[in-house]
């Protein structure tokens, strides 16, 4: 991620500069509040927005997949998080029981190649004689990622693998952060020659009461030495079953992207190489992952999601899957490019994971792990933020050449940008991300106004509001973003792509804000920001019409219109979508041509529109819906329109339409259907 920064201050002279800017806005802004804006529609023409225009980026950052969209409860499953060496740390397991009852360490004696380290418990108290256990047992507890959500009714598969130095009866419960009350409990029972070989256990605990702020324990009343290893938890309500929290995955679905762009980011690649994200290390079965740490964001990760996760969850939201892969750079090494053979290997087999038939090398392991079709791939980002490193070009064009030949139709997205130079260097794409104040942001609506149409396309794969304007994710944050997009929609023949960074936080551990989704075990919402991306969703593959509206209102209004057919009902609208960033409301009078007289419907339009008391209001747990879209039917929906537009708002009319012809720009404007 990085931060496209506003230019210092130089002193007085930018001190007047700014006053007499601040004096021009308040009069413009107080023409608008006595003034009639006007606000022409031509519906006649059009021109078709690609379908992939607006999407999601996913980044494992702020335990966005590990405690957040991944739905695993433990942390640290596999007690691989402090390294390789014995002792290790194992946070966050803790001990139940004193010193003189239980000894906990860790050895390498674990069944699973690539993470060796297993949990060794040495009981030493027993149900009876001189040493008495408590009567909870003694054993080890695992808080999840800040507190298990526990639900009433809902049902828990715990998976462990244990062994034992003699018989073994082991509880195995889901407790209170204090260990009670007990929700939902179950025994391991084994004599000492079942229980002498490492064993894969699974449970199913059916929980008897809720509790947001839980935690999973294994605990005995019994003598001896056990071994545990690879200890999971999941709800067994997953999206679809495969593992996803289901209430943050509806949320991705309902803004409806059209692509997804994975795993980073930053986390791609790594403050050094050895802590990069590499695919071949995130699949197979989620007990051999050796797991890493993101040293970037600086946590573990046990990479139950992974690769072929990834991909899956693109195809479960119906979209196109982006692959990010490290191109032999992090932020502090780098491969040179005589070497860089390896890392072009690894792209290739990566490809040929989500792609190869199932007979192939790579292609046998996705079907293997129960996806035989392949997935639909056909995009990949060689690298991330690494043009003007030193090896950058020449690695890049190792790895072009490679996945040009192995895959022709592969689209290939370069790291340095092409909005206001050519590049030196053949893609497909070129990668375009912004950080910056609402102001900038707002302003650079218009930033591909002049860009070259010919060469590659542009994929803004990182915006966002930063600093002090967004907060934790304000309504300025979000304003500024939707004139932002709207710049884009307009700019939609070079601007191919589009996403917002981050997408997820865990509100308890917190490395970047603002972001577009915020939640914790058991509560969630979205900023802003998030909404702001739900009145985009139908931009993809609409038709984008011409609007104008007087040069002087530009610098705080700005306005786009499509046409788009909802396809549950096949109804066709007209959707024209304003963003007020001023400080009065806007008399505005909407005109729309090239339509028949009585072409839009009298009923069955709305307006939506998103604003707040305060600029700087953001949503949170205890008032989600502070700042949120609200909608309304629409009385004087036609042709001619006199509306008025909200001081700081984003609003959104949608016009039920007839069925009409329009005429397609860069077609011999040949007449096509608009539904």
């Amino acid at each position: 991620m990085r931060v496209y920064k506003e230019a210092p201050s130089i002193g007085l002279l930018l001190f007047l500069l700014i006053s007499l800017c601040s004096v021009w806005q308040y009069v413009a802004s107080d023409v608008q509040a006595n003034q009639t804006v006007q606000l022409h529609v031509n519906a006649s023409t059009g021109r078709l927005i690609p379908e992939t225009l607006f999407g999601i980026f996913f980044e494992e950052i702020n335990h966005a997949g590990a405690g957040g969209l991944w739905a695993e409860l433990v942390s640290n499953r596999g007690f691989e998080a402090g390294g390789p060496n014995t002792p290790s740390n194992i946070d966050p397991w803790s001990i139940i029981g004193e010193e003189s009852s239980l000894v906990v360490s860790t050895d390498r004696s674990s069944c699973f190649e690539r993470n060796k380290i297993a949990l060794k418990m040495d009981v030493l108290c027993d149900s009876q004689g001189d040493n008495i256990c408590p009567a909870g047992g003694v054993g080890v507890y695992n808080p999840g990622f800040w507190g298990m959500n526990i639900e009433e009714g809902k049902t828990y598969k715990v998976v462990l693998y244990v062994r034992s130095s003699g018989s073994l009866n082991v509880s195995v419960s889901l407790t209170g952060s204090s260990g009670t009350p007990t929700l939902a409990a179950a025994n391991i029972i084994a004599s000492a020659s079942e229980a002498s070989n490492w064993t894969k256990k699974e449970i199913l605990l059916q929980a008897k009461e809720s509790n947001t702020n839980s935690r999973l324990q294994l605990t005995t009343t019994n003598k001896g030495v056990i071994w545990f290893d690879q200890v999971s938890a999941m709800p067994n309500d997953t999206y679809k079953g495969h593992g996803f929290r289901t209430e943050l995955f509806e949320m991705l679905e309902a803004i409806k992207p059209q692509f997804l762009r994975f795993p980073g980011g930053c986390f791609v690649e790594g403050e050094w190489l050895r802590n990069a994200f590499r695919w071949k290390e995130t699949v197979g079965p989620w007990e051999e992952r050796p797991g890493h740490f993101g040293d970037v964001w600086m946590y573990w990760t046990d990479d139950g999601m992974g690769h072929l996760e990834f991909l899956q969850l693109a195809e479960d939201l119906k979209t196109r899957p982006i692959w990010v892969f490290n191109n032999g750079i992090s932020h502090n090494d780098q491969v040179d490019s005589s070497v860089v053979s390896p890392f072009i290997q690894e792209a290739l087999d990566g490809i040929e994971f989500a792609r190869g038939d199932p007979n192939s090398t790579w292609g046998s392991l996705r079907a293997k792990m129960g996806h035989p079709e392949p997935f639909d791939l056909r995009y990949v980002a060689i690298g991330n933020e690494d043009c003007g490193k030193k090896n950058y070009l020449g690695n890049y064009l190792k790895f072009h050449e490679a996945i040009r030949s192995a895959y022709p139709d592969i689209k290939m997205i370069s790291n340095c940008d092409g909005s206001s130079k050519p590049l030196d260097h053949p893609a497909d794409f070129y990668d375009f991300h912004v950080y910056t104040s609402a102001n900038n942001l707002f302003s650079m609506a218009h930033k591909f106004d002049k860009t070259s149409r010919t060469g590659p396309k542009a994929f803004v794969s990182e915006y966002a509001v930063t600093g002090d304007d967004a907060g934790k994710g304000s309504l300025l944050a979000g304003l500024a973003e939707a004139g932002f997009l709207i710049g884009l929609e307009k700019n939609s023949d070079i601007v191919e792509m589009a996403s917002y960074a981050p997408l997820f936080v865990n509100s308890n551990d917190r490395r970047w804000n603002p972001d577009a989704i915020v939640y914790d075990s058991s509560h969630l919402y979205g900023t802003p920001s998030y909404w702001v991306q739900q009145f985009f969703a139908e931009s993809s593959g609409a038709t984008l019409l011409d609007t104008t509206i007087p040069s002087n209102y530009s610098s705080s209004l700005l306005a786009s219109a499509i046409t788009w057919t909802n396809s549950d009902d096949d109804k066709s609208y007209i959707k024209i979508k304003i963003v007020n960033f001023g400080s009065s409301p806007v008399n505005l009078t909407i005109s729309i041509s090239g339509l028949d007289q009585n072409s839009i419907q009298k009923s069955g339009s709305s307006k939506t529109v998103l604003t707040s008391a305060n600029l700087k209001d953001e949503n949170s747990f205890s008032e989600p819906n502070k700042v949120v879209p609200t909608q309304s039917l629409l009385e004087n929906a036609g042709k001619e329109m006199d509306v008025v537009i909200l001081p700081y708002s984003f609003t959104s009319f949608d016009l039920l339409k007839e069925s009409t012809s329009i005429r397609m720009k860069g077609d011999d404007y040949s007449s096509k259907s608009s539904i």
